[in-house]
């Protein structure tokens, strides 16, 4: 079982998928294999080139599990925990349909998507409070992060971002 408090990265799920001639059915979160209790469950659309991220709370902090209902993204979460060995390590995932990632609290997260269609569901343990919202500019140079896009489509708030110096 994975417990999503013990964390100290993100990690992939192993999705377990039923298919058969007239489609498919995949188990998103099974008790006995996380414990998790989430507050809020939210789904995000977007076209190709967009880029979400990166984005935390300061305060109430937030486990995720974020599961690609359809698409591809280039997921990106980065350590932000100033005490710990891999502060400002950047974790990459390539997601497809039908795959997951535990995001545990305290890391920055983010994405683009490759695909001309993305929905993304996000499973959270906290609520949102757009007074604690902060994030890190997507074109970091500390980072360094290759999102895989040439001309991303960004957020207003997303090109104000501070940089991970400022943490």
């Amino acid at each position: 079982m994975i417990v999503i408090s013990k964390l100290n990265k993100p990690r992939k799920l192993k999705q377990v998928i039923h298919k058969d001639l007239r489609g498919s059915l995949t188990e998103i979160l099974l008790r006995k294999k996380i414990k998790f209790n989430f507050c809020k469950c939210i789904t995000v659309t977007s076209k190709r080139n967009v880029i979400r991220g990166l984005h935390f709370q300061k305060k109430f902090a937030q486990h995720k599990i974020i599961f690609i209902l359809k698409g591809i993204i280039n997921d990106f979460v980065v350590d932000i925990r100033k005490n710990s060995k891999t502060f400002g390590k950047v974790y990459k995932f390539k997601l497809t349909s039908g795959e997951a990632l535990i995001i545990p609290k305290r890391f920055a997260h983010g994405y683009s998507t490759l695909a001309k269609e993305n929905i993304v569901i996000y499973f959270l343990s906290e609520d949102w409070y757009p007074n604690q919202e902060s994030g890190i500019i997507w074109n970091d140079k500390f980072l360094n992060i290759n999102w895989g896009i040439r001309k991303p489509i960004l957020s207003k708030k997303d090109k104000l971002l501070k940089p991970f110096i400022k943490f």
